[in-house]
């Protein structure tokens, strides 16, 4: 073979391996930069903790659906009277604790009553006054009038349907800023990023039986705890925590997610 010969032969050899290792290196770059589709289960984890320890940003609300539980439920077994206040540091079960049966007494005397406690006030003769002090209950704001008529949350088509055993709500596909409304009448009891796989996600109670969540907002119109009517601006749409532009939505009867068409119907 020529000087001439071999040398182009080496230089085909060189190039390609430098247009194998630029693939290799593209490939390498968008496997990083893309974003996998979501899949939306009722429980992030396979089961809810024996015990959960309450953090900054948690609420009731928000606890319960990433655990796929009624608030309410989740509430009781736990002595929490509305409006459902919680603290960092609380600790929170999900299931009652076994309790034996109580035995009748036929001794009336033998019955405890719980009174309330006593406080001592010092009075300015040096005398000491027992004040009682009752537990003070605070009632839960009356919900917004919910006449039980629905509207969808967003223009746009359907681009996944509900799925019983995967996907618990809807997708809607649409352009980025998109207008997302309220549903129903209801509260905002839930804005945030803290539940997995949900993006930047807003949760309204609409009554003791209908929650509404939208995920994956650009941005959210609404705070916490604010009041919203039917058909009021609320968020837009966005991709926060997933791949493509979409609002994700679910309805959640009882902490039980249903299929959105049953309840909204045709548009």
């Amino acid at each position: 073979m020529s000087t001439a010969c071999h040398k182009a032969a080496i230089g085909w050899r060189a190039l390609r391996w430098r247009g194998a290792l630029l693939l290799l290196v593209l490939i390498l770059t968008a496997c990083a930069t893309s974003r996998a589709p979501v899949e939306y289960r009722v429980i992030p984890n396979s089961q809810p903790p024996a015990r959960y320890h309450v953090v900054a940003g948690d609420t009731l609300f928000k606890i319960a659906w990433r655990y796929g539980m009624d608030y309410q439920e989740l509430a009781k077994i736990n002595n929490i009277a509305a409006p459902y206040t919680i603290y960092p540091g609380q600790k929170l079960v999900f299931k009652a604790p076994y309790q034996r049966p109580s035995q009748p007494s036929s001794s009336v005397a033998s019955a405890k009553v719980s009174t309330p406690k006593a406080a001592v006030v010092q009075s300015s003769a040096g005398a000491t006054n027992t004040v009682k002090t009752p537990r003070v209950s605070v009632p839960e704001k009356p919900l917004p009038t919910f006449n039980g008529r629905w509207r969808w949350p967003s223009e746009g088509s359907v681009v996944r349907n509900y799925s019983g055993s995967v996907h618990k709500g809807i997708d809607i596909g649409g352009q980025r800023g998109d207008p997302i409304v309220a549903v129903a009448s209801g509260r905002v009891v839930y804005a945030g990023t803290g539940i997995a796989g949900y993006g930047l996600l807003l949760i309204v109670k609409h009554d003791d039986t209908f929650l509404s969540a939208y995920g994956h907002n650009d941005s959210i119109e609404v705070a916490e705890g604010q009041d919203v009517k039917a058909g009021q601006l609320i968020a837009r749409k966005g991709d926060s925590g997933t791949d493509i532009v979409k609002l994700h939505f679910e309805l959640r009867k009882n902490g039980k997610p249903v299929d959105p068409h049953s309840v909204l119907g045709k548009r």
